[in-house]
């Protein structure tokens, strides 16, 4: 058996079309869809990351704004400037690129944006209104991820998901999207003793650690469904996720390859609430 892939690319395009048809809608009614994403620093991979960004924006019909500032900007000025953004009605969604420089707290300017504008589903009250199953914003790749297993038709009543990494970003949001979808959920990270054993009996795994080979065949059981998250360099350059694709490729029923799989998702997902951001306040 060769498993299935899940194409981010192509289930972004046709994501991003629905979104594109709304923001029409949104415009007719005077309303605009706003993102800003402010850069501090010359972090390269920031700086592809914001673009692709600020790009897909830009095709979807939204009005996107890109502020970029020295790596020298002062922690206070940044809030400021976040606090601004706040304030600015034609703003609907605020992103913060991370990482920032070192002297300023991260965690601090996440809890800066206003709730409502958290587009990136970092802010504290995000995390908590996911935790509680209320309404607020989802952080855009483990949301990605639902919607490639969305895409499958893919129930996960009474499956058994492992997620193998717990960061703020995708692991605990991972896991506790699949608990919602009524399925039983085990986080693996670097203090489990035997990833092999818990992965074996998955029915659902997603890898998100950032480490190459995370998961190999022999730790897969037939007929699996795969999200790999990672993003890495192979010993040629080359893009490559967490887990070992050609081999794995050969007993899931469904795999995401990388490229062209969850990394598509995460900003057609930032697009999706955007929107949303600004629908709801034109209500």
């Amino acid at each position: 058996m060769t498993a299935q892939l899940i194409d981010g690319n192509q289930l972004s395009k046709k994501l991003r079309a629905e979104v594109a048809a709304r923001v029409q809608a949104l415009k007719a009614k005077g309303t605009t869809p706003g993102l800003a994403v402010v850069l501090v620093g010359d972090n390269p991979a920031s700086q592809v990351y914001v673009r692709n960004k600020v790009k897909a924006c830009e095709d979807a019909g939204l009005h996107s704004v890109l502020e970029k500032y020295d790596a020298t900007m002062t922690e206070s000025d940044l809030l400021a400037r976040v606090e601004g953004l706040n304030q600015d009605p034609s703003i609907h969604g605020i992103l913060v690129q991370l990482p920032l420089p070192a002297h300023i707290d991260g965690q601090k300017v996440i809890e800066a944006i206003s709730p409502a504008k958290d587009v990136d589903g970092f802010h504290i009250a995000s995390a908590g209104a996911l935790m509680t199953g209320m309404p607020g914003f989802w952080p855009c790749t483990p949301y990605g991820c639902m919607m490639m297993l969305e895409s499958i038709d893919y129930d996960l009543k009474g499956k058994h998901a492992v997620v193998i990494g717990r960061s703020n970003i995708v692991g605990k949001p991972m896991a506790l999207m699949l608990l919602q979808k009524n399925a039983t959920v085990t986080i693996c990270h670097s203090a489990t003793p035997d990833l092999k054993a818990m992965t074996l009996q998955a029915d659902v795994i997603v890898a998100a650690v950032g480490k190459r080979n995370v998961l190999t065949v022999d730790m897969v059981k037939p007929g699996a469904v795969v999200l790999d998250v990672g993003m890495n360099r192979n010993d040629e350059g080359k893009l490559c996720g967490d887990v070992d694709f050609d081999g794995v490729k050969e007993v899931a029923s469904h795999i995401t390859p990388v490229p062209g799989g969850v990394g598509p998702m995460t900003i057609t997902m930032l697009l999706v609430n955007t929107l949303e951001a600004a629908e709801s306040v034109t209500k």
